[in-house]
């Protein structure tokens, strides 16, 4: 398979940094090939703005959509846009990488969103959902939380993780075509040993060597 790795956290000695780099080693080691989008490490600029875009379609009245599918006609997204377009294009599954912060993706990451999910590319024009750009690609967010499993499940302190996640699983990644894959989901890593962390990277790397025989799960409706 061909796979990219989306991935921030402000610290590379953290968990979700052991995580990512688990990934990348054992999807390699199974014999696929990765590209990685570190998007601490590229200083990744979340802000969307003018600069996404080589040019204007109406340069008196800033409206995202309307220059996101001018620069599709035009090929004229900026180079780090389009670098990122171009690897999701390219790849067959999609891991995000990433910490539980508000119940969401963090800023940056979310600003990649932003920018990278643009109209006329990625989605629009009939391509959305069950018709998306992205149909036979496949999806995985692996993440951690603050808190332990025991208050992300129904009726607990946060509510159902499935709730929490159901936004980015229906509203990012299925809307533009994917097929989501069960989350990977560690639950305060913090609090553990240093053996349970291990342990839990050793079944994250074990699990990604299979990930080719999973199938989509069923995220549910609002």
């Amino acid at each position: 398979m061909k796979v990219l790795i989306v991935y921030w956290h402000p610290e590379p000695q953290s968990f979700n940094g052991a995580m990512f780099r688990q990934a990348c080693e054992a999807l390699v080691d199974a014999g696929n090939e990765v590209k990685t989008s570190d998007l601490h490490e590229m200083n990744f600029n979340p802000v969307s703005s003018r600069q996404n875009f080589k040019t204007v379609k109406d340069p008196n009245y800033l409206k995202l959509q309307l220059e996101e599918k001018y620069a599709t006609e035009m090929n004229s997204f900026s180079e780090d846009i389009n670098l990122e377009i171009e690897k999701i294009e390219w790849c067959d599954l999609m891991i995000w990488q990433f910490p539980l912060w508000w119940f969401g993706l963090p800023a940056v990451f979310k600003g990649w969103v932003d920018r990278v999910f643009a109209m006329g590319r990625v989605y629009g024009g009939g391509l959305i959902y069950e018709t998306g750009a992205f149909r036979g690609k496949r999806a995985l967010l692996s993440l951690t939380t603050g808190g332990a499993e025991d208050i992300y499940i129904k009726g607990g302190f946060n509510g159902d993780i499935n709730g929490i996640l159901r936004p980015i699983h229906r509203g990012m990644l299925q809307f533009v075509g994917f097929d989501v894959l069960a989350p990977e989901i560690v639950y305060a890593p913090v609090r553990m040993t240093n053996e349970q962390r291990v342990k839990i990277l050793e079944n994250y790397a074990a699990r990604l060597k299979e990930i080719s025989k999973e199938s989509a799960i069923d995220i549910g409706i609002y």
